[in-house]
């Protein structure tokens, strides 16, 4: 579907294009919904990349569910898809950084991902996450 948002192209409703609006549509109305964010939790800050998009989810944990409070996701650039899995997984957590960053600023969080990066953060990038 994000290719629709791209200049010039066709607007072509295909079984694909349904299958994937009935799936996002499901996915919206459905549990876990987005919640307000209690201040006296962490904030936990998840976050897990392809070959084609990267995504982000802020939230807090209630009773050991993960609740969602917000969602950022792009797509991957063909300059950012030369990237290793790893800097796609730092880009996804400075993108995610910079669209919450008034949230993030002022509160600590603890960041989840599907690969074990944060060595690599941490002798890359010493100052970017305190």
């Amino acid at each position: 579907m994000t290719h629709l948002l791209e200049k010039n192209t066709p607007f072509i409703f295909s079984k694909d294009c349904i299958k994937a609006f009935q799936i996002l549509k499901k996915k919206l109305t459905d549990a876990p919904i987005l919640i307000a964010p209690n201040w006296d939790l962490p904030f936990e800050l998840m976050c897990d990349v392809s070959d084609f998009a990267i995504g982000a989810v802020l939230g807090k944990r209630h009773e050991k569910h993960f609740r969602p409070i917000h969602y950022a996701s792009k797509t991957i650039t063909d300059a950012e898809s030369n990237y290793t899995t790893t800097e796609k997984e730092m880009l996804a957590v400075v993108i995610a950084q910079i669209v919450k960053s008034l949230v993030l600023s002022v509160l600590s969080f603890i960041h989840k991902s599907f690969t074990s990066s944060a060595s690599f953060w941490e002798s890359q990038y010493p100052n970017l996450i305190d």
